[in-house]
């Protein structure tokens, strides 16, 4: 079954199915659900077609996938352009929520780059 072109897995619960569309997660999959009055263990193979039409025609009415990801991209361009400090985080790749950047934040940071000594060692010849 796709949704707004993402292929929803066949064999998942329809509960954890539907995550795999981009700005939904378990709980807005869960509202829609309820919604329109599936069940959430509900394998996506077993829904009939019309289930399948009103589930994707919900899902769709939400702004999801491409248009999610634009206006985010576009909101944090615009943080830089106005060159504000979470701008410039965004830009550097630091946490952008205030947390302590001295020893943890590594997810933004990436491996520790270690550096030597500073003494370089004579290769003999």
């Amino acid at each position: 079954m796709r949704i707004v072109g993402v292929n929803v897995p066949e064999k998942k619960h329809l509960s954890i199915a539907l995550t795999t569309v981009y700005g939904i997660g378990r709980s807005r999959s869960l509202a829609i659900l309820n919604e329109l009055a599936i069940d959430p263990s509900f394998k996506a193979e077993n829904l009939s077609p019309e289930q399948e039409m009103l589930l994707r025609k919900k899902v769709e009415s939400f702004t999801v996938e491409g248009d999610l990801r634009r206006s985010m991209s576009r909101d944090i361009k615009r943080l830089k352009d106005m060159r504000t400090l979470r701008g410039y985080l965004h830009s550097v790749g630091l946490p952008v929520r205030g947390q302590k950047t001295k020893t943890n934040a590594r997810t933004r940071k990436g491996p520790r780059k270690t550096m030597g000594s500073g003494r370089v060692k004579l290769q003999k010849k």
